[in-house]
Parts: C-alpha cells; sequence; structure tokens
C-alpha cells in the first residue's frame, strides 16, 4: 500500500472538521482514473471499492415502502410496509420517524448503505401512476412527513434519498418529457416538498429525475445547485435515477454518482472530457469527496467513525406496519355502523377480489418480497370469534393478467420441498447449478444468474385449488417453452411491445393455455427461458401463473348478493390491480376497474348493513359512496393490512387517518388532470393552485366541489376543539404558534388533527384561497383534554418573487379539522 494512502491511526467522527479535512485529502490522493471510476457504479446497486484507501463499495437499494437489497429474491424477504399514500395519511411525523427507522434496520439487515426513498414528488394530478408512492399534494405535509422519514433512516446510520428531484409528477414518457414550471410553483410547491428533508432531516443523499425541467434534464440541471447545495446547504451524493444521466455535460452540474454501472455516459467520455478541459478536476474532486463523505458517514470508509454508532433500539418492523396500516386508514363514511359489534353478529358475508387477493403494495421499482402478507378476508376470520360465520365470494374480477401461483399451491418436485426447481443449463444443456425457489413471479436484476448460463429450466407441481377449466401462463420477454404435464404448448419468443422497464419485470408479455383439472389435481408445469447474449442492464423476469377468466360476471355478482343477504353485514372490498396503479405509466381514469362499481351498488341494495373498504393507492371515483353504511379508505397497507383493516372494523382501534389528498367526485370535475406531454412538455399551467388549492379556486368560481376534501377523516368517538389563540402581532421572519384546546366528549379513546390555514385578503400578490401552514395530532381518553400547539413556520407568510419576499400586513388564520371545515378565524398582522 502506497503510506500516502494508509489509513489513519485516529479515527475522526463522519461530518467532524477533522474528518471532512481527512476526507478531501484521500479525494486528492487519488489518481484521476480513480476518481473517474468511483462517479459511476460498480454494478447495478454498488459503487466501486477502492482497497488503497480503506473504502469498500456503498450498497443501494430500493425503497420507499420496503428495502429489497440487492436481488428481487423471494427467500430473502423484506418487511412490506403501507405505501407512501398511507403513511402521508397518518398526518404524524413522529409514525414517519418509526415507518423510517425501521427501513433502515431492514437495510442494516440487508447489508444496504443507502435507501431510495422517500418519493416525495407531489399529487399534482390524480392520474400519476406513481401517486401511491408519493405522500401528498400539499407542500407542508410532505415536506414534514418525508423529513420524519429520513430522520428515522438515517438514526440506524444508512443513508436516506429523497426522489425524484424534480418536478417530476408523472409517468408518461418520463425519460423525455420536460416539466415547464414557473418560478414562483416551483419554490413554493415542488421545491418546498423536499427542503425538509435537506435542511431539518439533513439527508445524505438524493436522487435527481429522469425528465427536464425548463428544458434541461434533471442531471443537468442548475436547480441541483441551487437552492439544494448553495441555499439548503446539501452536502451528500446526488444519484442519479437509473440511466438517468444522459451526457458528459451532466458532470459540469452537480451530479455526483452515475447508476447503474459498470458502462453508462461517464467512465472514458468523462476521462477525454477532463483531459480535454471540458470538465473541471475541480468539480471532479467536489463529486469524488461527497462520495466519500457519504462512505464514512455509512461506515464503508476506513479509519472513521460512522455518522451513528449507537442506533435506537430495534422496533418490531410488522408491529410498524401493523400501526401504520391503522393510523393512515381513513373513514370517510359511517351512519353508525362501524365499529362493529363481534358479540351481536352471527355472519359476515366478505366480497370482493381484493379481500382476498388484496393489493399490498404498488408496483415497479417499489416492490418487495414480504414472507407474508394478511388479506382482509384473514384479518377478519382471525380477528371475528370463532361463532360467526365468515362466508367469501369473489364477486367481480379486479386482478387482470397472469398472477403468480400462491405459494401454497405449488411443490418442487426435483426437491420434494414446496416451491419450484430452478436449474441453470450452459449453451450444452448441461447443468451449472439449481435453486430450490418459493415463488413463481422471478426476477433477476443484475445478480443471481451464473456465468456461462444460457438457458433458465423451470419446474413445479400445481394443486388446482377448484374443478373447472385453468388458465395457466407464462409472462417473459424472449425464447420460451411452456409445457403442461409433459405436453408442449408453447415454443417460442415472447416480445415486448413497451420500452418501459418496469412493464417488462412486473407484467410482461405472456402466453396463457386452458386446462381442465378436478380440485385437488396436480399439474406438472415446466418451462424453459433462453438466456439474451447482449443486455444493456442485464435483467431477466419470468412469471409462472393463472389467469382469472370469468364467462358470466353478472353471475358473479348475483352469487355475491345472495351471500350478502344472507349476513348480519356484509363488508365489500374493492381496489386497484397492477395494471392502474405502477411505475412507468399513468392512469386513463379514476375508475374502478371490471364490474366493482356494480357490485358495490348491488350489495348496497340486498343489505343496508354494507362496508366498503378501499384497496387503492391513490382516489378511486366511488359513484355509491351515499348508498353504503360506511367506506374506509386503506390504501396499500403493506404485509399486516388485513389485520389493521379487521382492527378498525371490530373497534379494536380507532381509525385515524385524515386525507393527504382531495378525492374527486367524477373525472371531469378534476382542476388538473395533464400527466401527458404535448410536444415535449408537460405544462404545469395551474401554477400555484394544485390539491385542494385548485379545488378551492375552482369552487369560488363556481365550479365544482370534491367528494371529499383534504385533511378530511372520521373517527369513533367525539372531539371538540376549543377557542384557538394566537399572538395578534408578529415579526417578519418569526414562527407563530398556535393553541387550541381539545376535549373528547365520546365514550372512546380517539384521534384528532388540528390544522391551520392561512388566507390572505385583498393581496397585492396571487395567493390561493387558502394554504396548508401547519398540523398536529393528538390522541385523548374519554373526557381527556389536551392543549395542542401546531406550529406554523414564518416561511408560510411569504411567497416567492425572485427570492422569498413577504408582504406585510394581516392574514388570516383558520383553525379546523380539514379544508373544506367551518373555520375558526384569528387574525394575525406580521410587521
Amino acid at each position: 500500500m502506497n503510506p500516502a494512502l494508509s489509513p489513519v491511526v485516529t479515527t475522526p467522527t463522519a461530518g467532524s472538521p477533522d474528518a471532512e479535512a481527512r476526507i478531501r485529502e484521500l479525494a486528492q490522493s487519488l489518481s484521476l482514473e480513480q476518481q473517474v471510476q468511483l462517479l459511476t457504479g460498480a454494478d447495478v446497486w454498488s459503487t466501486h471499492a477502492i482497497p488503497e484507501i480503506g473504502m469498500s463499495r456503498i450498497v443501494m437499494s430500493d425503497g420507499p415502502a420496503g428495502v429489497r437489497g440487492e436481488d428481487f429474491d423471494e427467500r430473502h424477504d423484506s418487511i412490506s410496509l403501507p405505501s407512501s399514500s398511507a403513511l402521508s395519511a397518518t398526518w404524524s411525523v413522529e409514525t414517519a420517524r418509526r415507518y423510517g427507522q425501521v427501513l433502515g434496520q431492514e437495510a442494516r439487515r440487508k447489508g444496504v448503505h443507502a435507501v431510495l426513498g422517500p418519493t416525495i414528488n407531489l399529487h399534482r394530478s390524480p392520474l400519476g401512476g406513481r401517486h401511491f408512492e408519493c405522500m401528498s399534494e400539499d407542500p407542508r405535509l410532505t415536506a414534514t412527513i418525508a423529513a420524519g422519514y429520513v430522520e428515522g433512516v438515517q438514526s440506524m446510520g444508512v443513508g436516506a434519498t429523497p426522489k425524484h428531484y424534480i418536478a417530476n409528477e408523472a409517468e408518461t414518457d418520463r425519460f423525455t418529457a420536460d416539466s415547464v414550471v414557473d418560478e414562483r410553483p416551483l419554490r413554493e410547491l415542488y421545491l418546498a416538498a423536499f427542503e425538509d428533508a435537506i435542511t431539518e432531516a439533513r439527508s445524505w443523499l438524493v436522487m435527481s429525475s429522469y425528465n427536464s425541467i425548463n428544458g434541461t434534464t434533471a442531471s443537468e440541471n442548475k436547480l441541483l445547485e441551487t437552492p439544494l447545495s448553495t441555499e439548503w446547504g446539501f452536502d451528500g451524493v446526488v444519484v442519479s435515477d437509473w440511466t438517468g444521466v444522459r451526457s458528459v455535460e451532466a458532470a459540469n452540474a452537480h451530479q455526483d454518482l452515475e447508476m447503474p454501472g459498470p458502462v453508462g455516459h461517464w467512465g472514458p467520455k468523462l476521462l477525454a472530457a477532463i483531459n480535454e478541459g471540458k470538465v473541471s478536476r475541480e468539480a471532479i474532486l467536489e463529486k469524488v469527496t461527497r462520495i466519500l463523505r457519504l462512505a464514512a458517514r455509512v461506515g464503508s470508509l476506513e479509519g472513521f467513525t460512522p455518522a451513528v454508532t449507537a442506533p435506537p433500539a430495534e422496533l418490531n418492523g410488522a408491529a410498524v406496519a401493523r400501526e401504520v396500516a391503522t393510523r393512515g386508514a381513513v373513514l370517510v363514511r359511517n351512519n353508525g355502523v362501524l365499529p362493529l359489534d363481534a358479540t351481536q353478529l352471527k355472519s359476515v358475508a366478505v366480497i370482493g377480489h381484493n379481500a382476498d387477493e388484496a393489493r399490498t403494495q404498488g408496483g415497479g421499482s417499489a416492490t418487495v418480497m414480504p414472507k407474508h402478507t394478511v388479506s382482509p378476508l384473514e384479518g377478519l376470520r382471525k380477528g371475528l370469534p370463532d361463532g360467526v360465520q365468515v362466508t367469501y365470494a369473489r364477486g367481480a374480477k379486479v386482478a387482470e393478467g397472469l398472477q403468480a401461483f400462491p405459494r401454497t399451491a405449488i411443490h418442487n418436485p426435483v426437491s420434494n420441498v414446496p416451491g419450484i426447481r430452478v436449474t441453470f443449463l450452459d449453451t450444452d444443456g448441461a447443468v451449472i447449478s439449481g435453486e430450490d425457489r418459493l415463488a413463481t413471479h422471478l426476477i433477476w436484476f443484475g445478480i443471481g444468474i451464473p456465468e456461462g448460463a444460457a438457458s433458465i429450466h423451470m419446474e413445479t407441481d400445481w394443486t388446482a385449488p377448484t374443478a373447472g377449466i385453468h388458465h395457466l401462463g407464462i409472462g417473459t420477454v424472449g425464447q420460451i417453452s411452456f409445457a403442461l404435464n409433459g405436453e408442449e404448448v408453447f415454443n417460442s419468443e415472447l416480445e415486448d411491445d413497451t420500452d418501459v422497464l418496469g412493464a417488462a419485470l412486473f407484467d410482461p408479455p405472456k402466453t396463457v393455455h386452458a386446462i381442465e383439472a378436478v380440485a385437488g389435481e396436480v399439474v406438472r408445469i415446466e418451462a424453459e427461458y433462453q438466456l439474451p447474449k447482449q443486455q444493456v442492464i442485464p435483467f431477466t423476469a419470468i412469471l409462472l401463473g393463472e389467469e382469472t377468466v370469468v364467462e358470466d360476471p353478472q353471475a358473479e355478482i348475483d352469487a355475491a348478493v345472495e351471500a350478502a343477504r344472507a349476513a348480519d353485514v356484509a363488508v365489500v372490498v374493492v381496489g386497484t390491480n397492477a395494471a392502474i396503479e405502477s411505475e412507468g405509466f399513468d392512469r386513463k381514469n379514476l375508475d374502478l376497474p371490471g364490474h366493482q362499481n356494480e357490485l358495490v351498488a348491488a350489495i348496497a341494495a340486498a343489505n343496508p348493513r354494507t362496508v366498503v373498504v378501499v384497496n387503492s393507492g391513490s382516489p378511486v371515483l366511488m359513484p355509491w359512496l351515499d348508498d353504503v353504511s360506511a367506506v374506509l379508505l386503506g390504501w396499500f397497507g403493506g404485509q399486516e393490512f388485513g389485520h389493521a383493516i379487521a382492527d378498525i372494523l371490530l373497534g379494536n382501534e380507532e381509525p385515524g387517518g385524515r386525507l393527504p389528498t382531495t378525492w374527486p367526485a367524477a373525472l371531469e370535475d378534476v382542476p388538473v388532470l395533464n400527466t401527458t406531454p404535448v410536444d415535449g412538455k408537460v405544462v404545469y399551467s395551474e401554477g400555484i393552485h394544485v390539491g385542494y388549492r385548485a379545488w378551492l379556486k375552482q369552487q369560488a368560481e363556481g365550479g365544482a366541489a370534491p367528494a371529499l376534501p383534504f385533511g378530511f377523516g372520521l373517527g369513533y368517538t367525539t372531539i371538540e376543539l376549543g377557542k384557538a389563540s394566537a399572538p395578534q402581532c408578529v415579526p417578519a421572519g418569526k414562527d407563530v404558534v398556535v393553541h387550541v384546546p381539545v376535549k373528547n366528549t365520546g365514550t372512546r379513546t380517539g384521534r384528532e388533527v388540528v390544522q391551520a390555514y392561512l388566507a390572505r385578503k385583498d393581496s397585492s400578490v396571487e395567493r390561493p384561497v387558502r394554504w396548508l401552514a401547519g398540523y398536529a395530532g393528538t390522541h385523548l381518553a374519554p373526557s381527556g383534554t389536551d392543549s395542542v400547539e401546531v406550529r406554523i413556520p414564518a416561511k408560510a407568510f411569504g411567497h416567492y418573487d425572485g427570492g422569498w419576499q413577504l408582504e406585510p400586513g394581516t392574514f388570516t388564520l383558520l383553525v379546523g379539522r380539514h379544508s373544506a371545515d367551518t373555520f375558526q378565524e384569528l387574525e394575525i398582522e406580521i410587521r
């Protein structure tokens, strides 16, 4: 080892002045070739190691609702937390910290140093395909929840990565779309959503987005410098979204790390650009310093004490998943039927495809592989007393395309264990290696396929759950053979009809074949896939499963109606599917897929005690909202979803959530819908009027109101808000603290979220009708009281016009429970 590169004996703590000086020395000690190598990933998920300075690789993993690790192998299971929309619906920074801590724990367990989350782009349009993965339509709510998340992750010594910076609110043409946003909404909304995660939680990474902003792609945009690095003081690593670096020019911006590697747009091209004077050595040194700083923080650089040496006591990940699902569920209608009194029930009809095959997470890179998931049907069966009869009817098909076989239905005939046998073969058909897998959705993304493999052979015995025609198939991209009971039924190439990576991984092209079987009959399934010789990003995805085919939809509804009519109460679980909410594409409408609306209407007509649980990550239209007894929005509730739903319906827990985004009554009512670029541009023409702000502006002009307003949510008790108090006159630049006395006047423990909005009459600048300025929650036992403190940051009174400006004068402070409430009003003069 070169003595000049030897680690020092002392171990300065990452972030200390001594550590900063030593990190810069190490960065300068590297050759230019080593420096450039460090700026592009070594593989799909990690950076290069530099043993000469004691630097091991930094491993990154997809979030934001779980930590998958470096592979998609179901044997390496992960805790599956509820979606970000569910987390934001808790309106609880403390819950967000616990959520983040579980992710940090999971990362440490899997050898991961940085979690690629949270996703904190705004809910600009309900048609956004990754709406479920984002938090809220409001920048204040998003910023505070995101900061809590980041604090939780980093409390475990693991870096958090707020993404996607910036103005990345749609999926259509996401690699090429140009988001055209004026400076004021960019600052007050989209950048504001990121700010607390950087300035308060001090995030160690940020991910730049695919899209352009006002004509310049994100990885080359000046916004990476200002406000991120300058005004906000960000000293971490800007990592690209995967393949998000488009040219050497990104090295002249504050883009630090190109992922994935080892082949990209930098490497030799960047080295040549530096030698030609097109990129400065000082810029390269700054990027290397930032990467070494991250390495020191996460414990990947010898000679430095990591930023966290004593992480907090470990949390129970499953318990936190259940807690978040419960606290984030939003009760939006209840005529008194909830909570159900189990002692008075003899029978419950559980209805809906999603009741049995719930969506617990959204599609795309957010996908993780939990050890188990709990459906609402399972949760209710476990939660109800033994004497209560629980029946089930699907009622209406929801899941589209191939669905992986349930693990309980497959058996590995080679190893005589549950699951499927996977064998890797060379070009001569000789066995290289084999493995026993537990699931039939197999994904290899940059790791796991042995060198020299030319094909993959799969074999399993599937047991038919019912008698009749079953539609079995396989999905992938490439050459595949498929055999049922020894008969080859397909041997050809399946071609990808989209350039969306997520679609190829999670919803690949397929071939499906009908086979008749009696209940319990075993069908031998074999398939062999020919590996492609060259891939830009090495990935292979193969899905073996069954497709649900319904010949007579009305017959399914009729059977469900009979079950509902015979029961004391009907619980109908409706929702979306993977073809509607996922990374890679936007939604076409807000309708529930299939015949679910007809199903709910028919059930409500048959049983007046009908409770609907909505299992979607983002808003759907509910034309039956006023015709049913109760409606609970459960989002994508993570692995403990069914337990949380049962807890709430049976009154074991309070529905604690409040809407983080507005829910419309009709698609045509929504003020902001455009997610599809026109001439390559998505124009944010609505300016500062997004979400409830746009709805309030529309209503003020005589337009439609939403079905459910931002911030709304019901509970099982009654809580009174007393008279709010706040200073009447406040110096400019000072936070305002609002005190609100609250009392639980009901008979159950309950939760309230006090929300404070600001308004400005006769303003000299354009403003929203009102905007969220602060919030705070409280839990109260019956007859319990509290004085809730809502802190309003000074910047809430400002507006952006070439810089942050303050219009002195009187603001109206509105205190209530949601954005359309009948508010208490106070006047605050800002001097």
